[in-house]
């Protein structure tokens, strides 16, 4: 048995408050209108988002970096409202605290180089890596927060409730 083919215009729905929608942050929740708002929440991030239905479009409220997307009736879509200026500031501080300090630790391990035999040879090139790894590390984090990639928020909140179910 066939089913009918559709064109695309049937199957797609309009941003309205009486139906759910996928959470465009955290993309494993759904939003709902909340009671007497003009408002989404989400029931896996808890992330408040308001709307312009007559846009079609979704604002994140409870987070740093202004966020907004359209509803295209079957997806999201970001709207672009970088601040570009911002964003080369952040990649360009990002940048520097991943390669300036361990390049201030190999600097001077090649000016005064260990002597041959020596057991701690090994130091200077395991200290760099350590300083690197540590300093991409703090800086991945500080992207994904500030940036709310949808992985991350995922995570963050399957951390928390998991806390939350050992420690209730």
């Amino acid at each position: 048995m066939q089913h009918p083919k559709t064109n695309g215009v049937h199957d797609r729905k309009t941003l309205n408050t009486q139906e759910a929608f996928p959470c465009p942050i955290c993309r494993h929740g759904q939003i709902e209108a909340l009671t007497l708002m003009d408002a989404f929440a989400c029931n896996f991030c808890r992330h408040i988002f308001t709307t312009n239905l007559k846009e079609q479009t979704v604002h994140v409220e409870d987070s740093s970096q202004p966020m907004t997307w359209r509803w295209n009736g079957r997806k999201w879509q970001t709207v672009n409202q970088t601040d570009l200026d911002l964003s080369i500031i952040i990649w360009m501080v990002g940048l520097a605290l991943v390669v300036l300090p361990p390049s201030l630790i190999w600097l001077p391990s090649k000016i005064f180089v260990p002597l041959d035999g020596d057991s701690g040879a090994w130091f200077p090139t395991f200290w760099i890596a350590l300083t690197f790894g540590l300093h991409f590390t703090f800086v991945a984090w500080l992207m994904a927060e500030h940036y709310q990639l949808p992985f991350y928020v995922a995570g963050k909140v399957r951390i928390r409730r998991w806390l939350e179910r050992f420690s209730a």
